[in-house]
């Protein structure tokens, strides 16, 4: 069963009907025994990180989060839930994630051409083909609601770059964990594609 992870904050059903559509039930859960259990993991996420960290330790969440990746459970986080996934991010102050890959969160610091959030369609430039790209094209459009992006330290995670006033990370992979900076539920066929490519690994 795929789990989409609820501490109080994003669109928790449209991701959920996203997987509907493609043919894959899935629940949404706080409980840390059913995230524990489930085979599949979706990390969403909209909003502060500093009050996501927070929700997610008050409900008991970060262990089976943790504890699922090491285990190499299928797990994909979707934009603050690609962000939680580093060291810290500096949206307003600076506040620790959880650490499960090497990095930083920052916001866009760009000329005033470039609007801040980075809201709308924009291009994904393959860096790294996986598993959740496959039969997505090159150059292909994705939907963007966002301030802050992910700076690796690790370049060999990034599987795809965008451009918006300059190049930014806009998904990673690294073996079965995968995340997105864009809103797959909201970016019609090629987000559902990704969102079966999912759904279809290996449990």
């Amino acid at each position: 069963m795929i789990a989409i992870i609820d501490y109080g904050m994003g669109n928790l059903r449209s991701v959920q009907k996203g997987f509907e559509r493609v043919g894959f039930p899935s629940r949404i859960t706080s409980d840390p025994q059913q995230v524990a259990e489930s085979s599949h993991l979706v990390l969403p996420g909209v909003g502060a990180f500093g009050d996501a960290m927070e929700e997610l330790r008050r409900r008991g969440l970060v262990e089976p989060i943790r504890e699922a990746i090491e285990k190499e459970k299928p797990f994909l986080g979707i934009c603050l839930g690609l962000q939680l996934l580093f060291d810290r991010s500096y949206e307003d102050g600076a506040h620790e994630g959880l650490g499960i890959l090497p990095g930083e969160v920052v916001r866009f610091d760009l000329s005033a051409e470039y609007a801040v959030p980075h809201m709308g369609w924009n291009q994904l430039h393959i860096r790294r083909p996986n598993a959740l790209l496959v039969s997505v094209e090159e150059g292909a459009y994705v939907y963007f609601v966002h301030s802050y992006y992910v700076v690796p330290k690790d370049n060999s995670v990034i599987a795809t770059e965008t451009d918006y006033g300059e190049m930014f990370c806009s998904s990673i992979a690294r073996g079965r964990l995968f995340a997105v900076q864009f809103h797959p539920e909201k970016s019609q066929a090629v987000g559902l594609r990704m969102l079966e490519n999912f759904a279809r690994l290996p449990a």
